[in-house]
């Protein structure tokens, strides 16, 4: 009997790596935040969620039928965001206040889907062993 992993762990395989990607572009937003014309990024989490975990591939062709498929890598659709804040003058349109939460809040959920999937591993591993 084989384990499907997709199956086994559920969708947070594909949320640890979204969330990683969501805190690169917060991340980067805050590094920049004193960058006179930078424009402050955001990240749809669902749709680059729902591109991570759908079937979707690069048009590429298996020449056998043992090859693994190629899927999308997490990519994120990274666009500008909305100003929350006046412009300053430099042109800078990035809330540091906003982004320190933003990421905080993304580091929560980041960790709640590593716990998660250390608990579904756990129970595949008591499972194997027989427990």
């Amino acid at each position: 009997m084989t384990i499907s992993f997709n199956n086994a762990l559920g969708i947070h395989q594909h949320t640890v790596g979204t969330r990683e990607r969501n805190a690169e572009v917060i991340s980067t937003n805050i590094a920049q935040a004193n960058t006179p014309g930078y424009k402050s990024k955001g990240m749809d989490f669902q749709r680059a969620l729902q591109t991570a975990t759908s079937e979707a591939n690069f048009g590429l062709n298996r020449t056998n039928e043992r090859h693994i498929a190629a899927s999308s890598n997490v990519t994120g659709d990274v666009k500008y965001r909305v100003p929350t804040q006046p412009d300053t003058g430099d042109g800078n349109t990035v809330d540091v206040d906003l982004e320190r939460n933003l990421f905080m809040q993304n580091q929560i959920r980041h960790q709640a889907s590593l716990d998660f999937l250390g608990g579904k591993f756990k129970n595949l591993t008591k499972a194997i062993r027989g427990e």
